[in-house]
């Protein structure tokens, strides 16, 4: 029978210290570049395998990272569970996913699951922020994209993205708006829908946008779109701009089963760039989040070991496709 290769006989073939083995099994980003390739080439030439169980006993820890979304059939919470996953791998981590259904107990109960299960860290993204959550652990937890009680946040700046949005159908021409707001209940929601009218008041105090609370879903969309549209067209709006993809393809979706055009009669755009936004016709603008950017710096923050880590926020785009032009009148004038 074949020996069992060990951390010792990678550490010989890699040329480096076992200490140098471990650490990189262990995921620290502190190891230069190219001793860690030395240490991966040995561990792959070798077909070493850590010992899993034996690491947790001695370190009372495992290379796993809890993960916690709120909806996990969002396309949106799908895509970033599977950029952390990725992320996670990279540092030979796995990925343990929860999803708490927009629930505050059930989210409770996931990070107490995960802290006996001795994870390395959490990455929590909120269900809402309506109850006070109370953690005490030493195990490293980050929010990303919302906030999850006291926690540093890895998200975007919602706000600035949004006035992405604005500036876009403000310039297109559009003066008579409306804003599918996301929950209230979430620090993405509020500033998304504050960025947005904060923007087109600044651009032109007369514009009176129009503004509708919902769920981030398709359901709050097409609801909200519907009893828009169904007014006499002086009196609906031209452009209709949503806090999220989702509720900007239920909008999609009124328009068409009302007979409206889209560009042509009615813009819309959304907000996350989920992959459905460039699948729907027409293909919907929208706001792009850095998703696999943000999965990766969520990932890195739990595994540096920062005493007092801080806040980070980072840039969106915006991905302008078929779903937005001017609006009916300018284009006859045109």
């Amino acid at each position: 029978m074949d020996k069992i290769p060990t951390v010792k006989d990678v550490a010989l073939r890699a040329g480096v210290s076992v200490g140098t083995v471990s650490r990189v099994l262990a995921g620290e980003v502190a190891v230069k570049t190219a001793l860690r390739d030395k240490v991966n080439d040995a561990i792959n030439a070798l077909g070493y395998r850590p010992n899993v169980m034996a690491r947790a006993l001695r370190t009372s820890k495992t290379d796993v990272i809890g993960l916690i979304v709120p909806d996990i059939t969002n396309p949106f919470f799908a895509q970033m569970a599977a950029s952390a996953e990725r992320a996670a791998l990279e540092h030979r981590h796995s990925l343990m996913l929860a999803s708490s259904h927009n629930d505050h107990e059930a989210e409770q109960n996931h990070i107490a699951a995960f802290l006996d299960r001795s994870v390395r860290g959490i990455i929590v993204v909120a269900a809402n922020v309506s109850h006070a959550s109370r953690v005490r652990t030493k195990v490293p937890i980050v929010s990303l994209d919302r906030r999850f009680a006291d926690f540093p946040l890895i998200s975007i700046n919602h706000a600035e993205a949004a006035a992405l949005v604005a500036d876009h159908l403000y310039e297109l021409g559009h003066r008579r708006i409306a804003y599918i707001a996301g929950s209230a209940d979430t620090e993405a929601g509020r500033a998304r829908r504050e960025g947005f009218v904060n923007r087109i008041h600044a651009l032109d105090e007369a514009i009176d946008v129009e503004i509708f609370s919902g769920r981030f879903d398709y359901e709050s969309g097409e609801v909200i779109a519907r009893r828009l549209l169904s007014q006499p067209r002086d009196k609906r709006p031209t452009a209709i701009a949503a806090a999220s993809d989702q509720q900007a393809i239920g909008a999609l979706r009124a328009a068409r089963d009302l007979g409206l055009d889209v560009p042509g009669e009615l813009s819309i755009a959304g907000f996350d760039d989920i992959h459905l936004a460039n699948l729907v016709v027409p293909r919907l603008t929208t706001v792009r989040q850095p998703t696999d950017q943000l999965a990766r710096r969520a990932v890195e923050l739990l595994l540096e070991k920062v005493d007092e880590p801080e806040d980070e926020a980072m840039s969106a785009s915006l991905v302008v496709r078929g779903s937005t032009g001017p609006p009916a009148a300018d284009r006859t004038a045109h």
